[in-house]
């Protein structure tokens, strides 16, 4: 299990396996061109490697560009026998900072002692430092057999800063919601059902002090969730619904996330393509986020109650699947024709945001890997972001800004309402028209949010899991999007913000 500290202690006296420092690029040029330069925390080891550090760095093509990572051995010009430089860019925020660690740390796995002497002259940049590292050296081993790279063992953040300790503590914790939610992402769905999930959050919610509330496949049934139930009754694993909630003595507010959780998505009947479910194991990232956000909530303790639902189902194509062109009873009683089974995510999220009226939120925030639509028009690393309230959309905007998750104000066209009648129902899940595939989903979850609540909707269809090679502190597979989100917005209602 890997440690991490806090030491005020020269870089250049430790005695580690290896010390990370940062640069940036240095455009004043000179006889040789652009060159680069040492950021803030490395001047210690610059005087010790007698002023011969950037020409080292510049010699071996080192730039400073963001995500650029150089090592060079000390060759005994200091105790540690290797020096990473990781490339801050030319903007140095808590977002590079956190990239930059990431990065660097993932490059040094194996190693025992890792310090970082990257720029943390502040809390902030403590905690941007501590998280970007502890983010980086995820590692995803349980299905292994053979022999791999183990997580650097012991990280040591170099700062003297005021409130650098409770930035640390904080990195801490947040590091490990966003692991907790990447497991589950990563779990292959054998091992992963409706039930194991719920479980998982019953045991773990459970140790942190939520409340923990499940209702089975006959309670759900009993219960009027026709669209948790309609996606999961071609499963031989039925589906559940999981209620997580975080009470604090003086709160005043009360926040409530929903998560999508499928466990599974082959599409139902209206089958998806091979391509495009090798990867859908990752369709229960929503659920995991809110599941995530609620962990870190319990050892935060802002001052709000927060209240987390997670429907979970797997969506199976069988003998007693819904099919295209049933109508299902939503929890509240509206009516759902179903068109496509594949756009099953909204029809779980329906019935929680239906039940979500019930706890009387004065926020109420859904997210999910809702559309493929969501990547084609924002790709793999930018969220969508969609209200009935414009200022909630900036505020939830500006919370994701601040956690370091990129994401986008999109509009919810009331145009677009209506491609979703039904000639049979009060609404069907899907429009005859292909295009703005994200907003019709955000328009058809409209219709489900309680009457005078507050609501934001997130799509982190491509930011949830990547495909592509690992970068900053983003692994390979799942990413733990938008946790960082929900625990932001939740210290912002805290705080009177919203």
């Amino acid at each position: 299990m890997t440690t991490i500290s806090l030491d005020s202690a020269a870089p250049s006296a430790l005695e580690v396996d290896a010390i990370v420092i940062g640069i940036v690029p240095d455009d004043t040029g000179g006889p040789s061109g652009p060159g680069l330069r040492a950021a803030e925390g490395a001047q210690d080891l610059e005087q010790a490697l007698d002023g011969r550090l950037a020409a080292a760095l510049k010699s071996v093509g080192a730039t400073g560009a963001a995500g650029e990572i150089t090592k060079l051995p000390t060759l005994g010009g200091l105790p540690a026998p290797v020096l990473v430089a990781a490339g801050l860019g030319d903007a140095v925020d808590a977002e590079a900072l956190r990239r930059a660690a990431g990065a660097a740390v993932r490059a040094l796995a194996g190693s025992g002692r890792v310090a970082l002497a990257l720029p943390a002259g502040s809390a902030e940049e403590v905690g941007a430092v501590a998280l970007g590292a502890l983010l980086g050296n995820y590692s995803f081993g349980r299905y292994r057999t053979g022999e791999r790279k183990e997580p650097v063992a012991e990280l040591t953040v170099l700062s003297a800063a005021e409130g650098g300790a409770d930035a640390l503590a904080r990195a801490e914790t947040l590091a490990a919601s966003i692991t907790l939610v990447r497991d589950l992402v990563n779990t292959p769905p054998s091992d992963l059902s409706p039930e194991d999930f719920a479980q998982i959050a019953a045991r773990v919610g459970g140790e942190v002090g939520l409340g923990v509330e499940v209702l089975d496949e006959k309670a759900l049934a009993d219960g009027g969730y026709g669209g948790i139930v309609g996606v999961g009754q071609g499963s031989a694993n039925p589906p559940r619904l999981v209620r997580l909630s975080y009470s604090h003595p003086e709160a005043d507010k009360t926040v409530v996330y929903v998560g999508k959780g499928i466990t599974f998505d082959t599409g139902g009947l209206s089958l998806k393509p091979a391509e495009a479910m090798d990867w859908m194991k990752s369709d229960m990232g929503g659920a995991g986020a809110v599941f995530g956000a609620l962990h870190a909530i319990a050892a935060l303790k802002p001052r709000v109650n927060v209240i987390g639902y997670l429907p979970l189902a797997e969506n199976m194509p069988s003998g007693t699947a819904q099919r295209p062109s049933d109508v299902l009873t939503m929890y509240g009683g509206k009516t759902v024709e179903v068109l496509n089974t594949d756009a099953e995510g909204r029809l779980v999220l329906a019935d929680a945001l239906v039940r979500a009226g019930e706890d009387s939120p004065d926020l109420l925030v859904d997210v999910a890997t809702l559309t493929g639509a969501q990547l084609v028009a924002l790709g793999t690393r930018t969220a969508g972001v969609m209200a009935n309230d414009d200022d909630v959309r900036a505020k939830v905007v500006s919370a994701a800004d601040r956690a370091g998750e990129p994401s986008w104000p999109m509009p919810l066209p009331p145009e677009m309402r209506k491609g979703l009648d039904s000639a049979v129902a009060d609404i069907a899940n899907i429009s005859g028209d292909r295009w703005g595939g994200m907003l019709v989903a955000g328009v058809f979850l409209a219709e489900f949010v309680p009457e005078r609540v507050k609501w934001g909707h997130l799509d982190i269809a491509g930011p949830a899991f990547n495909k592509g090679e690992p970068y900053g502190y983003t692994p390979k597979g799942g990413t733990g999007a938008a946790t960082r989100t929900l625990v932001q917005l939740a210290e912002d209602v805290a705080a009177g913000a919203l």
